[in-house]
């Protein structure tokens, strides 16, 4: 049975300023964007397009500027409106309380959706394009935010058998119950096997919007997986069949990325490149 190392959460002190490693596994988060975008571009149909409609290292910094700030305020309304609706309608001013905590992926998937929207008509690009280019360069970012739940020791599991190999006291709980470190199972699924699926999947032309539904395809499935080993919001519970607000949020998540596929396939779009085929 482990303990959590209790890692100091300020990464460096410099004078009155403190460097978070929470918010410098962000960093390291939009700079992996950065680099896995610059790739993306040698993939079909994005190396193709030629012309006004052709990708440029300022599109990609456009887009990572409005994704963050999309992430950003949907995360925290998604949070305020899921989680704890009832205690921000009668303190509306905490809304604006960010340095408290309190963030939403799934509320930040909303906010990153309107962003790329907006991204998406200013630049005349086709949105499922935008979305299916961005797609695969997300996972490995959410990966680093869990290892940063882990430096801070937060959002930690259930609690797990004290004979498995791995289960961890988290002292923060307030408790000695040896419990499952879902953050690393969140990192492992959310981080690496959804990069490794849609990297795989993605460099090859899909038909537009493909992508982005096998991304919540998978992330859907893979934090539903994960929420039967993270322990609920101690404010909320289990829900209904026993399921946490995470996993009742993942399934509209996953029921949309699987019509999305299916719309895609069938619907027609023009030809983008000289490997695609008239749909």
């Amino acid at each position: 049975m482990l303990v959590h190392p209790k890692i100091d959460p300020v990464a460096l002190q410099l004078g009155p300023i403190a460097v978070h490693w929470y918010g410098l596994t962000y960093l390291v988060a939009f700079g992996l964007f950065m680099l896995l975008a610059h790739l993306r571009l040698k993939h079909e149909p994005f190396r193709s397009i030629q012309g006004p409609g052709a990708w440029t290292r300022k599109d990609i910094e456009d887009m990572l500027f409005l994704g963050v700030l999309g992430t950003v305020i949907g995360g925290r309304l998604g949070y305020c409106l899921f989680y704890k609706p009832d205690f921000y309608l009668a303190n509306p001013l905490q809304i604006f309380f960010v340095w408290q905590g309190g963030m939403s992926f799934h509320g930040g998937l909303l906010g990153v959706i309107a962003s790329q929207v907006w991204f998406a008509r200013s630049r005349h690009k086709p949105f499922w394009q935008v979305m299916d280019f961005a797609a695969p360069c997300v996972p490995l970012g959410l990966g680093m935010g869990r290892i940063g739940n882990f430096i801070n020791g937060e959002l930690w599991g259930r609690a797990a058998d004290p004979e498995l190999p791995w289960a961890m006291v988290f002292p923060q709980s307030g408790t000695a119950i040896p419990r499952h470190p879902s953050q690393l199972y969140e990192f492992l699924l959310e981080g690496i096997v959804l990069f490794l699926v849609l990297w795989l999947y993605g460099r090859k032309e899909r038909k537009q919007a493909q992508v982005a539904a096998v991304f919540l395809v998978g992330y859907g499935a893979a934090r539903f997986t994960a929420e039967y080993f993270r322990e609920p919001d101690n404010f909320l519970g289990l829900l209904a069949l026993h399921m946490s607000m995470g996993q009742w949020l993942c399934i509209p998540m996953i029921l949309g990325g699987v019509l999305l596929w299916v719309w895609a396939e069938t619907r027609v779009v023009p030809a983008q490149g000289p490997a695609a085929q008239r749909r």
